[in-house]
Formats: structure tokens, sequence, C-alpha cells
């Protein structure tokens, strides 16, 4: 997962296995940053929707982060099989869903593997990436408390 520090939240629940942390801080307008194990990432919105397009929004770093889950989970079995990783490719699309609450509706993941791939190799391939971290994390989605930190103590 990720070489992060394990630490816990002021929570009053309890939490099992490695607790990873990062923060995320406003920037300017609707951009935010957050750092992760010291890669910064930034977010923001588009212009037509407020924002100054300076990086993706949220919602396409969620399509990307499951896109370079199943890219990864793909080189690895490649790599694993002794096979090239030369030319993978995933393609993503998402669409929004049209009612409420805000949300994805859907996604469709292209898998462009190596062109010598052998036809063998397609299927299991495929089973493969479909488990990778991000895809089970959908189907068997985290519990997810939303808390308001206490106000800062005065002097």
């Amino acid at each position: 997962m990720t070489g992060s520090t394990p630490q816990t939240l002021h929570t009053n629940r309890a939490r099992s296995g490695d607790v990873h942390r990062l923060e995320v801080a406003h920037v300017d307008g609707d951009a935010y940053s957050t750092e992760v194990r010291g890669h910064r990432l930034q977010v923001d919105q588009p212009l037509e929707a407020g924002g100054s397009d300076t990086a993706p929004t949220p919602t396409e770093l969620f399509a990307a982060s499951l896109a370079t889950c199943v890219a990864f989970y793909a080189g690895r079995y490649l790599h694993r099989h002794g096979l090239s990783q030369a030319g993978l490719r995933v393609r993503t699309e998402f669409t929004m869903a049209t009612d409420r609450p805000p949300r994805v509706a859907s996604m469709l993941l292209v898998i462009v593997p190596p062109p010598e791939l052998p036809e063998r190799r397609r299927a299991a391939l495929l089973a493969v990436v479909s488990r990778c971290t991000v895809h089970n994390t959908l189907h068997e989605p985290p519990e997810i408390d939303i808390e308001l930190a206490p106000p800062p103590s005065l002097p």
C-alpha cells in the first residue's frame, strides 16, 4: 500500500490494520493540494464550474486511481510471466449520474495489452486486473466516517 507512518486521527471509531494518513489543504479558489509520502497532488475545478482548471477534479483522480490500479496489476502480471509491458495502456471513460446524489454512474476501462501478448494470456490478464485493490474497494466499500474537528483551544 503506502509507506506512510500509520497513525490515527482523533476519532472514536476503532480501526484495525495499518492506518495511512494524509491531509488536504486549501490552495486558492477551488484548488486543494495534498502530500502523499512526499508526492504532491493537486485538484481544481474546470473553468466552466468556477475553478481555475489548474489540475484534475477529484472525480477525475478517482477514475484515474482505478485506471492506474488496473494498469499496475496488468503490468505486474506481464512482468511475472516474463512478458513485455511495452505498449500497455488503459483507456478510461466515466459518466456522471443525472439524478441525486452526485456520483459517478458508470465507468468503462479498456485494457490495451502489449501487441505481442499471447492469446492464451488474455483471459488471465483480465481476471487479474479485475481484482486490483481499487476495484475490490468499489465492490466492497469501506466504512467512511466524516467528522468535524473540534475548534482550536484558545490560549
